[in-house]
């Protein structure tokens, strides 16, 4: 028997009185304005300007050294850049004064990350970090975005992408998420469904490109034949075409509305924006008039991630799956391995928990393939006010929940005022006008909150492609906002674990609907990795003699550097930093080894600075003591020997002497 669909489901629940009783109150939709992100963006690094914020510790010696010469912070702390820059062998230079222990610092010839690393590794500092540039968060240009609509309904937009405020309590916070990361196109959500509209203009980017991967089709039935590439002819029905006593009923463009949720072209400043933003859609039909058979949903999961070349080899494998599909009892075990293989392949499956009014989460949702942690990542729905929306399916099996749409008044006829925006078609059987859902024909349902949910699995994965599934559900969950306990109106209770009594409204528990709601800029900030610091290179020098007499030619050599992180040297640069006078280099200076000639006495300061592959650098200093050459005592000309040890003809000048002592002597000694 085919699964049915969960468009089918909500034909039937919107015709359905308890529908009318959602809203026993009327919320004002006042206007908000976007709150900033979690996590702001930063400028990239400039790889050879460095700025920093580094506190030093209270007990260092250099901190007890100004407290002993009494200096107050806002005049000691800018001489520290001297300091540091000293140890490090950098010039640096001060910035602002934050406190008595914190200041910031500036360098040349490195990252901030780099420098912050190796001010981080000195004694005296109790921590350093990049000071960065932060920005105010900016709201996609898409115009259903923001609230207050004038031409379009709903008056709020989009407003599940917003920041969670007052009102709306279960806003997911995707533009929190897009500060962080704005998707990437190597991440590629599938969405297993009626198809999609490809010629919708939401899914063509502000350069012209495709959001959507050609796509393949997997329906059997017969009666509901299609173009073989994920296209969706529409799902019109005549009477009894599905079975005894089932109506005619219209094309929903189900699998066109899932996907826009998704992957919507946005800021291209037309219609709605999304949550996955630039991530790729590959659009997989296997929802037909009358529904879906297990064995075309299978077939099709094998394929969307890759594991299967039938019909044909998939150019573009899924890393998540998005399944807004089900059906009412327990998991059958024909999806386990499917589950099982998708689960090691590092494919997320994001699926529906249904709408059965607080009945017990329908099938393939409940699927776990036998763990906790892997199978279906069962989404149920709120409204806005953050209680479960009256449709949901509830029950352990759920992981997360997130927005359904709900509408709040309770007059027939009356606007829908917190449906979910989203693409859709004009037509009633065939395709006609490219379009979005609204107020008067709302889309609402679980089948809405799941795309949220693999919108937000992408954004996690364009941060860090290596997520696991179970490091996915864990992020996911362990980011995820507790559930209101107030806010709706009297008399609703708190959720109860499912039984065969339908459970409208109700606030939420950890155990009827998940560990919380979905917060996707928290989500995403959870798993954004931690940044490789890689150590500096380490410049050495070895000089063949560090007392050369003057006139000497001393050897010095850098063959012992290294760099770190499995990065190769690169460059070597001597120069001389002091004594520049006593000594010049002859020859080359940027080689591995340098010549210095010396010329006159006194202490000659070389410096080696090494780069490394990734362009940091290192430098180290040496000191050569140049020593003063013997002096030589004069020698007269033709004289050989003034001294005995060998015959020889007294000097002149000697003889002269000789006679001057005798004469005295013979004076003195008359005298007596």
């Amino acid at each position: 028997m085919p699964l049915t669909r969960f468009s089918t489901l909500l034909r039937g629940l919107r015709a359905a009185p308890w529908l009318l009783a959602l809203g026993l109150s009327v919320l004002s939709a006042h206007a908000t304005a976007p709150k900033p992100g979690a996590r702001p963006t930063t400028a990239a690094e400039d790889p050879n300007e460095a700025r920093v914020i580094v506190k030093y510790r209270s007990g260092s010696t250099l901190m007890q050294a100004l407290s002993a010469n009494g200096s107050t912070a806002a005049r000691a702390l800018p001489l520290h850049a001297a300091t540091m820059g000293q140890r490090l062998g950098l010039p640096m230079q001060d910035g602002r004064v934050l406190d008595a222990q914190t200041q910031s610092l500036r360098g040349q010839g490195m990252s901030s990350s780099q420098l912050a690393a190796r001010l981080s590794q000195q004694p005296e500092v109790e921590w350093a970090v990049p000071d960065e540039w932060r920005y105010v968060a900016a709201a996609p240009n898409d115009p259903y975005y923001g609230p207050n609509q004038t031409s379009i309904t709903p008056t709020v937009g989009q407003w599940y992408l917003r920041a969670p405020d007052a009102t709306i309590v279960s806003a997911i916070n995707a533009i929190g998420a897009w500060d962080i990361t704005k998707g990437s196109a190597g991440v590629t959500v599938a969405v297993l469904d009626t198809g999609v509209r490809y010629e919708h203009p939401d899914f063509t980017d502000s350069s012209g490109a495709s959001k959507l991967w050609p796509g393949t089709d997997f329906v059997s039935d017969t009666t509901s034949p299609g173009n073989g590439d994920g296209s969706d002819p529409g799902t019109w029905t005549t009477a009894s075409q599905c079975g005894a006593g089932t109506g005619s009923s219209s094309s929903d463009w189900h699998g066109t509305q899932t996907a826009g949720i998704v992957a919507a072209a946005t800021d291209n400043a037309i219609g709605m924006a999304s949550v996955g933003r630039n991530v790729k859609v590959l659009p997989v039909r296997v929802i037909g008039k009358c529904g879906a058979y297990d064995s075309d949903i299978i077939a099709a999961m094998y394929w969307a991630a890759g594991l299967s070349s039938t019909p044909s080899v998939n150019a573009h494998p899924a890393q998540v799956i998005s399944m807004s599909l089900g059906k009412s009892g327990s998991c059958p075990s024909s999806y386990n391995a499917v589950f099982a293989a998708l689960d090691a392949a590092k494919v997320t499956v994001v699926v529906a928990a249904g709408n059965d009014e607080g009945l017990a989460v329908g099938a393939p949702a409940n699927c776990t393939a036998g763990r906790p942690n892997s199978g279906a990542l069962a989404v149920a729905g709120l409204r806005h006010i953050g209680t479960k929306v009256g449709f949901s399916s509830i029950g352990t099996a759920v992981a997360i929940a997130a927005p359904g749409g709900n509408c709040v008044n309770t007059a027939a006829n009356s606007a829908c005022l917190y449906p979910i925006l989203t693409t859709t078609n004009g037509g009633t059987t065939t395709p006609t006008t490219s379009t979005y859902s609204d107020s008067y024909n709302p889309s609402v349902g679980t089948s809405f909150s799941t795309p949220m949910v693999a919108g937000t699995v992408a954004l996690m994965l364009s941060v860090d492609p290596t997520l696991t599934p179970t490091a996915i559900r864990t992020a996911l969950q362990s980011t995820a906002r507790p559930f209101p306990t107030t806010g709706s109106t009297a008399g609703i209770v708190q959720c109860k674990a499912p039984t065969t009594a339908v459970q409208d409204e109700c606030y939420c528990t950890t155990t009827t609907c998940g560990a919380g709601m979905l917060d996707a800029a928290a989500a995403v900030s959870a798993v954004v990795p931690a940044p490789i610091v890689v150590s500096p290179p380490l410049a050495i020098v070895s000089a063949s003699s560090s007392t050369p007499t003057a006139g000497a030619s001393v050897t010095l050599s850098g063959t012992g550097s290294s760099a770190n992180g499995g990065r190769t040297l690169t460059g070597y640069q001597w120069q001389i930093t002091s004594g520049g006078t006593l000594a010049a280099f002859s020859g080359s200076t940027t080689a591995s080894t340098a010549t210095l000639v010396t010329s006159a006495a006194g202490a000659v300061t070389v410096s080696l600075t090494v780069t490394d592959s990734a362009g940091a650098t290192g430098l180290t200093s040496s000191t050569i003591n140049v020593q003063a050459a013997p002096v030589t005592p004069p020698s007269s000309g033709g004289s050989t020997s003034s001294s005995g040890g060998g015959g020889g003809a007294m000097s002149v000048a000697w003889l002269a002497l000789l006679g001057l002592a005798t004469a005295a002597l013979r004076a003195a000694a008359r005298k007596v």
